[in-house]
């Protein structure tokens, strides 16, 4: 009796050679600063996008980070690395997130919300239509080139009494909405990850 063919089995994806490697990095970077004007710097772990000069960043959860993506304004710019997300906000307003999340009675709970702000670094996702490797970071929501993103800056801690949206209309997305928002989901995601722990003690009610 005949055997089965054998499935084929994809050869292994070969790292870029040393200089084709450093050549897409100066190709990536050189688009960062040409097309955006942003900060970029070239190393041995890729290339990285300064924030806190034209833009900060706020990690979360990529779970939760999918979950409140319809909340979102479609204009925030959105990038994808491994399990995180960065959400791209005003320059300067991540100094603003401690004394938001107390406000907002978020300060005491443990949130995975990172701030990425004044001499920090996120990695740069390959430039839109560009391809990368599986493992680099991507663009969900990319930048505009020759356009400025709109970025959620804080207006006032009134202003998210009004709507619901995280967007603000036609002006920057509000910040105190946007932190609320990513707060909840984050918070989320940690309780559901508790409650499917092997571990996870029943909830007992009286």
């Amino acid at each position: 009796m005949a055997l089965p063919p054998r499935p084929t089995v994809p050869a292994p994806r070969r790292p870029l050679p040393r200089d084709d490697r450093r050549e897409r990095q100066d190709r990536v970077r050189q688009w960062y600063e040409d097309e955006l004007g942003w900060a970029a710097t070239a190393g041995p772990d890729g290339v990285r996008l300064r924030t806190g000069l034209r833009f900060d960043a706020l990690e979360v959860p990529a779970d939760a980070g999918f979950a409140m993506l319809r909340r979102l304004d479609p204009r925030t710019p959105v990038a994808l690395h491994g399990a995180s997300m960065q959400l791209l906000v005003a320059a300067g307003a991540t100094e603003e997130l401690p004394g938001l999340l107390d406000w907002l009675e978020w300060g005491t709970l443990p949130l995975d919300l990172v701030a990425h702000g004044a001499d920090g670094f996120i990695a740069a996702p390959a430039p839109p239509g560009w391809s990368g490797p599986q493992e680099a970071a991507t663009w969900l929501r990319p930048p505009g080139p020759g356009t400025e993103p709109v970025l959620a800056a804080l207006t006032s801690l009134a202003a998210c009494s009004a709507g619901s949206a995280v967007g603000g209309g036609g002006g920057a997305p509000d910040l105190v909405r946007l932190v609320d928002t990513a707060a909840t989901y984050c918070h989320r995601v940690r309780l559901r990850r508790a409650c499917a722990s092997p571990t996870a003690q029943p909830l007992a009610f009286s």
